[in-house]
């Protein structure tokens, strides 16, 4: 019993982190509605500036909020200069650039960082309007534009808060797993599967998924499947929602006439 609640435990701690990119994983979906493939990439990016400014000397929390911020304004930079031309493109297109911006921003992070595993500093422990301008924004900008809505900048809004939430998530992960171009690959399947779970247009949703699939993966890795195939959970979470509920426990299911 000792075990199995100790297991518990340390799937909740794990799926805080889960949760956190299925949050930004969720937002990014509601302001585009596609999937940015590119958020582990793009956590990972963060959690190197943070680490940067923790070798110039400053204290863990600074360096912390000072990367959550500087990583807003990448997302946001991001959203004006290559996602926004792509408004009106086709869906695999928006996809392209998705895949493209994953790439490019782990070898960016190689680049400039090497591909050396670092070890990350850990601390000493281990509905509003602008919500509703920001939906209302993805899911009608016509209209939105009409009752004064800055639709652009909703939707900029939106990815400089998913980035600003992956950072939080890569500076929580990183003391754990090393820090390394790579970090997030495994920890953004996870968080998709979390994302599916609780349903990928629920932010409360992703949330929740986000906690379950930590708990899952903490307890089937040590009773079921073992440690080395823990992943494969991720993928038969993902399956099996997709198969069964695709708009997850806790989200909508659309309807459109044709």
């Amino acid at each position: 019993m000792e075990g199995l609640i100790h297991q518990i435990v340390s799937g909740i701690a794990t799926g805080g982190i889960y949760a956190s990119v299925a949050l930004a994983l969720v937002m990014i979906y509601q302001a585009t509605h596609h999937i940015n493939f590119a958020q582990g990439e793009m956590a990972t990016f963060s959690t190197y500036i943070a680490l940067t400014f923790i070798n110039m000397g400053m204290s863990y929390w600074v360096a912390f909020f000072l990367a959550v911020a500087v990583s807003f304004c990448i997302g946001v930079l991001i959203e004006r200069i290559l996602i926004r031309p792509m408004t009106n493109a086709p869906i695999l297109s928006a996809v392209g650039v998705f895949v493209g911006l994953l790439l490019i921003i782990n070898s960016l992070s190689g680049w400039f960082f090497d591909y050396t595993i670092k070890q990350f500093p850990t601390p000493f422990f281990r509905h509003t309007s602008l919500g509703l301008a920001m939906r209302a924004a993805a899911l009608n900008p016509v209209s939105s534009r009409l009752v004064g809505v800055r639709v652009g900048w909703m939707l900029a809004l939106g990815w400089g808060l998913a980035a600003a939430i992956g950072s939080v998530a890569g500076c929580m992960v990183a003391p754990v797993v090393f820090l390394d171009p790579n970090m997030m690959a495994g920890i953004l399947l996870y968080a998709f599967a979390g994302a599916l779970l609780g349903g990928i247009d629920s932010p409360l949703g992703a949330v929740l998924g986000g906690f379950a699939v930590g708990i899952i993966e903490n307890l089937g890795g040590a009773y079921i499947v073992g440690t080395e195939l823990k992943l494969t959970l991720a993928l038969v979470i993902i399956v099996s929602v997709l198969t069964v509920k695709p708009s997850g426990l806790m989200g909508r299911t659309v309807q459109s006439r044709v």
